[in-house]
């Protein structure tokens, strides 16, 4: 009779680990050098000096449509109990969608162009982040959220690739942003292979199954819902507004210049995310470092107030930059260990996602009230603010209740 498989020894290939976070870092190519850099560029272009209101709406919009795609696939993903054809079609539509961008004449068809290629990204990135939950156990994820550091330095070093001068007009670099998605993607859907981990996928086939939580998994899955909300509002804020502020303290700050900043920012986390993440793995303490490096993002986002010339600015961004891709990447895989239904997980992950979606229907509202007012000192305080109570709810955790034991 063959052994039953215990969850603690069970691991997954590192081979699948790698081309999934391949993968997972093409869904950041996908949107870190359009939403950056690209779209700040052709708003610029269609409206001048009304930029900063048409990222609202674009942002405002596209976070409608991300956030019910992403739990619409999810859930579709978890009844067709299939990943794979949702990831493919969803990056064919993407990828399909992007190019048009340069085609759009106004704001109102950008804004829809924006909705429509965030319903098909969305097709790929919800299944895609569910099938981690369905393959890593929980003695890798720490390793998982340092690979999945990955993801947003690929994205950056994508948008610093594509703005180099004289290697492309906007228009061609969609086409470039398109191509490098769908050969970052496409290798774990055609050639991923992962080692099959029954403890991990056993209630897919019963969801009637584990549905009630215990209290304390109830409590981790708020703490850990809400810490990312509080966290992703200060990135929300900064992502589609980060390179106006740097112009706004230097003129002449190009888009290259920012660029190269993300990158470079970027590329150490993922060092330090690798060394972090294994760390928690050994010692098993998956939220220490995550109230860490909330804390560390709050630093950074106070100097960044206090700043007053372009190298101070810097400074602060590297600080937040730094804690909040650590905090990011190790987040998004040691959620898995909270959802409580493996039948229900692309579900799950969708109403997770709403930290990542909802800040953004939220925050280009309160910076267009705050800045002309109060400027991006005082936003960036908030910000502070919130992420200072991140780390409080997080370092208040006791624990995290495991997935691989099965327990509720």
């Amino acid at each position: 009779m063959q052994q039953a498989e215990h969850p603690q020894s069970a691991r997954q290939s590192k081979r699948f680990l790698y081309l999934y976070a391949l993968a997972v870092s093409g869904g950041a190519v996908a949107y870190v050098p359009f939403l950056t850099i690209l779209l700040p560029n052709q708003a610029t272009v269609l409206t001048g000096k009304g930029a900063l209101e048409l990222l609202a709406h674009t942002a405002f919009a596209g976070a409608i449509a991300a956030s019910l795609a992403n739990i619409l696939f999810g859930w579709a993903s978890d009844t067709t109990q299939s990943r794979r054809p949702w990831i493919v079609a969803g990056l064919v539509l993407s990828c399909a969608l992007l190019p048009m961008m340069q085609l759009v004449t106004s704001q109102t068809m950008l804004v829809v162009v924006i909705m429509c290629w965030q319903f098909g990204l969305n097709m790929m990135l919800a299944p895609l982040a569910a099938w981690a939950g369905d393959t890593v156990p929980d003695s890798q994820k720490g390793l998982l959220g340092g690979l999945l550091a990955f993801a947003p330095a690929l994205g950056a070093l994508a948008g610093a690739l594509v703005t180099l001068p004289g290697l492309a007009s906007n228009g061609g670099r969609l086409f470039i942003v398109s191509g490098l998605v769908l050969l970052m993607v496409s290798p774990v859907v055609f050639f991923g292979r992962p080692s099959h981990i029954q403890h991990l996928i056993a209630n897919t086939q019963r969801p009637d199954q584990n549905l009630t939580m215990s209290r304390d998994r109830r409590v981790a899955v708020t703490q850990m819902w809400m810490a990312r909300l509080l966290v992703q509002i200060a990135e929300a804020s900064l992502f589609a507004f980060l390179l106006l502020w740097f112009r706004s303290i230097d003129p002449v700050f190009a888009d290259n210049d920012a660029a190269k900043i993300f990158a470079v920012v970027l590329c150490i986390a993922v060092f330090a995310t690798l060394m972090v993440g294994r760390w928690s793995d050994r010692h098993n303490r998956p939220v220490l470092p995550l109230g860490v490096c909330a804390a560390g993002a709050a630093i950074g986002l106070i100097v960044m107030a206090a700043a007053t010339n372009l190298y101070v600015a810097i400074g602060g961004y590297v600080i937040f930059g730094l804690a909040g891709s650590i905090f990011l990447s190790l987040h998004s895989s040691q959620t898995l260990r909270v959802l409580p239904v493996p039948a229900t997980r692309g579900r799950d992950l969708g109403i997770f996602n709403l930290t990542n979606t909802v800040p953004s229907l939220i925050m280009p509202w309160l910076t267009l009230a705050m800045v002309p007012i109060y400027g991006f000192g005082a936003l960036f305080m908030l910000l502070a603010v919130l992420s200072i109570l991140a780390a409080i709810l997080l370092m208040s955790m006791r624990h995290i209740p495991h997935v691989d034991t099965g327990s509720v």
